[in-house]
């Protein structure tokens, strides 16, 4: 039976209580202790109960201890200090971004996201994106930027995860009550709820705006079950990176189209748009036609506008991993954006295939996404090199080295993932800045200053804390699946408190090889077992509902825990989340990382538990390629890459077993008379000291304001004054570029006799080249030189500009540059011509390079 009309309770504060509501329905508590604190002396069992859900808690809590509370002392003075703390934060105008730009108010920037990972009792995120997301959103508030981010908001959200007796994954999809966590309803100026409305086969689709305070930053949030649409539609954003292609289509439309409409409807006007992944990518076709029928732009002029105000993060490294749609996918639910925009069907699939005029290929939304951002990075060093590799067929011509995506490293949201007790350390030897300025490394210098004993006694406790926590998650996973009295009074013999204790939880993809570990069984039996130096492994982690392979790896792990012989030194954690993460990252000794490189975009688990104190024994990929210190941690192989795959896991755990035998086991237990692993806390201080500054979220998002916002916002903003007569102008150029690039050759080279050079001199070039009806200033004419390997190719090259050297007859032009001879080799040299604009983000425009190798087009004349 359907309600006759629904509405929210909330809850009956008093009034000198009425402050608290402020306090939950801010996300800021995710990441201050002393606002949970607040919440904790209301109810402390009911605060666990609840999942350290404020909103919840005030639901829950029964109106008489909220009468006693308003009556007590302590807690009104708790209460009047931190909500004094909140609004310092919230309204204090001496933030990074406002001492660091001129107007704190621009850009603003919309972050799109399918998943944002901000507290464990809001469940709209898988892993790692979502969490990276979240610290993003987070640090954005403190930095002080103007942002807002914007997702969906799943009625299911990812799965719960429970092993079967066979440890087997199954998943669960509870509902979540939207009322009953911390987002409210978008309401326009009349109280009433805001919609969107989309065209959506033919017919309307009606989205439900959300909001979420994140600190001082808005998340916004979209929701398609609502009573309007039809109930094929209301489920789109039930359930996080549904597996049915014809469903995550369906939610990258909304999340992309429909969260374009929802910030116009909230009267947010964003001056850039941040693509986290490519599941937001459609943004890009409302913001194209928002462009045509707003401005009277073309197509062309609608495109270099919306790309110039764009940027694309990609974080997979794997193309099986991109979503891609056909196009009768395609044709089902963009027809009226196709027709709109003036396009054939092809012409608008060719958007997206990774080859245009491909019939066959279906649209590549990480393909599209990089067709329509003109700002593209990864997400670490090796990443950056990775995707270079992995793109270079969309810039044909350009090397690798030079394809125009960047990279900025991961980070952490250090407040967020750095326990109480280490907090309470680092307050006292640094001072309360590290919190506030994570990345000035002068402040970590401090931690110089922590007495060996403090770190240590510290640490213990912290791996005490997760023992009891690992205890009490086993205890209630027992207890749900029926298990023996007996087998649950045992949880109490599992784990050591003291012992040696190795992490590892994340996705169960088989690439991250969760049971390398166990390929030598006997040897690792061995290493578990030893009376004098235990050790012991806490895994978690979920599989996709569809891959199978994942949860065999799962399965594997969990029959090899339940032998007699290692069932106390090895466990596996079910249904990881943001709470389980936090008690591993902040308890374990050493966090294990062991995918097969190249495969592993950044990570950041790792960062979290270096935070913490522990130390990373991880393979050389990702964000440890960059950070790895034999004084830092150890690392697993030597960065090898391209190995048979059987050789490689068997190599790459044998070396796991040889550091773990010889390195990590002994330096952890061996002791002074004082009971203290003096070595192994000399290493944890390096990696706090070293690696906090580095790998935080405050780092990383001011290094997308300077690399990214800023320089986005402001070519963007050059582009679209006076009616946008900087977009148009640049599309005529583009289109006569185009027309006369065919035109354009290296005709001829004139250089100095070459047989050898010393150290020091440098070689004369001149190069005549053919322009067609180009000027000398719409190019860039290039020595392309460096060193000559084995092959013959040009290696480790750098560009060198040639100016302007007089007519060379026939409409050509000489140009004249040189080549400097800086080291000792067999060194060689080519020309290229590049485009040049002044508003162009790069000059490697894909299909626009001439080497002086290419051959002469015979279609068209030579010299014009």
């Amino acid at each position: 039976m359907r309600p006759h009309q629904s509405f929210s309770v909330v809850p009956q504060l008093p009034e000198s209580l009425e402050r608290l509501r402020g306090l939950a329905w801010n996300l800021r508590f995710s990441w201050d202790p002393s606002t949970c604190d607040v919440f904790r002396m209301l109810d402390a069992s009911l605060w666990e109960e609840c999942g350290h859900n404020p909103v919840l808690l005030l639901g829950t809590i029964s109106q008489e201890r909220l009468e006693e509370c308003a009556q007590d002392d302590a807690i009104l003075a708790n209460l009047d200090r931190v909500w004094g703390d909140f609004s310092k934060y919230l309204e204090s105008e001496a933030t990074w971004y406002a001492k660091t730009t001129q107007n704190p108010d621009w850009p603003r920037t919309a972050y799109f996201s399918a998943e944002f990972g901000l507290a464990a009792c809001v469940p709209q995120y898988s892993g790692g994106l979502g969490i990276l997301a979240g610290d993003h959103l987070k640090s954005a508030s403190d930095l002080g930027l103007p942002f807002v981010g914007v997702s969906l908001l799943y009625q299911r959200g990812y799965f719960r995860q429970h092993l079967d007796s066979d440890g087997w994954q199954q998943e669960s999809y509870p509902e979540t009550d939207f009322h009953r966590l911390p987002m409210r309803p978008a309401r326009d100026a009349d109280g009433r709820d805001i919609f969107v409305e989309l065209p959506f086969e033919g017919k309307t689709l009606h989205i439900k705006v959300w909001r979420m305070e994140v600190g001082r930053v808005l998340l916004v949030l979209l929701d398609t079950n609502v009573p309007m649409n039809h109930p094929d539609n209301r489920g789109i954003t039930s359930t996080l990176y549904d597996a049915d292609p014809h469903v995550r289509i369906r939610q990258e439309f909304v999340l992309g189209v429909g969260g374009t409409r929802a910030l116009g409807a909230v009267g947010i006007e964003p001056d850039i748009f941040h693509m986290n992944e490519g599941h937001s990518a459609f943004l890009a076709l409302e913001r194209v036609r928002q462009l045509m029928e707003r401005h009277s732009l073309e197509f062309p002029e609608a495109s270099l506008a919306c790309a110039a105000s764009t940027v694309f993060t990609t974080h997979t490294p794997v193309r099986a991993a991109i979503d891609r749609f056909s196009t009768d996918q395609m044709e089902a639910i963009f027809a009226p954006w196709r027709e709109g925009l003036g396009l054939t069907t092809e012409e608008f699939m060719d958007l997206g295939r990774e080859s245009a005029g491909d019939s066959e290929q279906p649209f590549n939304m990480a393909v599209f996404a990089l067709r329509m951002a003109d700002t593209v990075n990864g997400v670490s060093k090796l990443h950056g090199e990775v995707s270079r590799k992995m793109w270079r067929a969309q810039w044909p011509g350009v090397p690798e080295a030079e394809i125009p995506i960047t990279s900025i490293t991961n980070g952490i949201h250090s407040q967020t993932w750095i326990s109480q007790e280490i907090r309470e350390v680092f307050d006292r030897n640094l001072g309360p800045r590290w919190a506030r300025d994570p990345s000035d490394t002068s402040i970590w210098e401090g931690v110089a200053k922590i007495s060996t004993e403090e770190l240590w006694r510290t640490h213990e406790v912290q791996r005490q804390r997760l023992v009891s926590f690992v205890r009490e998650r086993m205890r209630r996973q027992l207890e749900a699946g029926n298990a023996p009295a007996a087998e649950v009074a045992s949880v109490n013999d599992v784990l050591d408190a003291n012992a040696l204790t190795i992490g590892f939880a994340r996705r169960f993809a088989p690439y991250k090889r969760a049971s390398l570990i166990l390929r030598d069984p006997e040897r690792l039996k061995s290493i578990l077992g030893d009376p004098d130096r235990p050790v012991q492994f806490i895994f978690a982690g979920k599989a996709h509902p569809r891959d199978d392979e994942g949860k065999k790896l799962i399965q594997e792990i969990v029959h090899f825990a339940r032998n007699p012989a290692t069932r106390s030194r090895i466990v596996f954690i079910e249904d990881y989340d943001m709470d389980v993460a936090a008690h591993l990252v902040n308890g374990v000794d050493v966090w294990l990382n062991n995918p097969r490189r190249p495969m592993e975009a950044s990570g950041t688990s790792g960062m979290k538990a270096s935070a913490n104190g522990a130390l990373n024994l991880s393979v050389l990929d990702g964000w440890w390629a960059e950070a790895a210190s034999e004084h830092l941690g150890w690392s697993i192989g030597s960065g090898e890459e391209g190995a048979d795959p059987e050789e490689q896991d068997q190599s790459e755990s044998n070396a796991f077993y040889d550091l773990l035998e010889q390195e990590i086991v002994p330096r952890f237990y061996e002791r002074g008379r004082d009971g203290l692993p003096r070595e192994w806390i000399r290493m944890m201080k390096e990696a706090l000291k070293e690696l906090c500054p580095v790998f935080n979220t405050s780092r990383m998002v001011a290094e997308y304001v300077e690399k990214c916002y800023l320089p986005v916002a402001n070519r963007s903003s050059r582009l679209v004054t006076n009616g946008h007569e900087g977009v148009k102008n640049l599309a005529r150029w583009r289109r006569r570029l185009a027309e006369q690039w065919p035109h354009v050759q290296v005709v001829e080279i004139d250089s100095d006799e070459l047989t050898e050079r010393s150290v020091g001199e440098t070689v004369q070039v001149r190069s005549r080249v053919c322009l067609g009806e180009l000027t000398t200033g719409e190019v860039e004419v290039q020595v392309y030189h460096g060193r000559v390997d084995a092959e013959g190719d040009l290696v480790e090259a750098e560009a060198v500009p040639m100016s302007p050297g007089g007519d060379g007859g026939d409409g050509t032009h000489w140009f004249e540059g040189h080549v400097p001879c800086r080291e000792t080799g067999h060194r060689g040299f080519a020309i290229r011509v590049l485009p040049y604009h002044p508003e162009l983000a790069t000059s490697f425009v894909p299909g626009l390079i001439r080497w002086n190798s290419d051959p002469i087009n015979d279609e068209e004349p030579v010299l014009a």
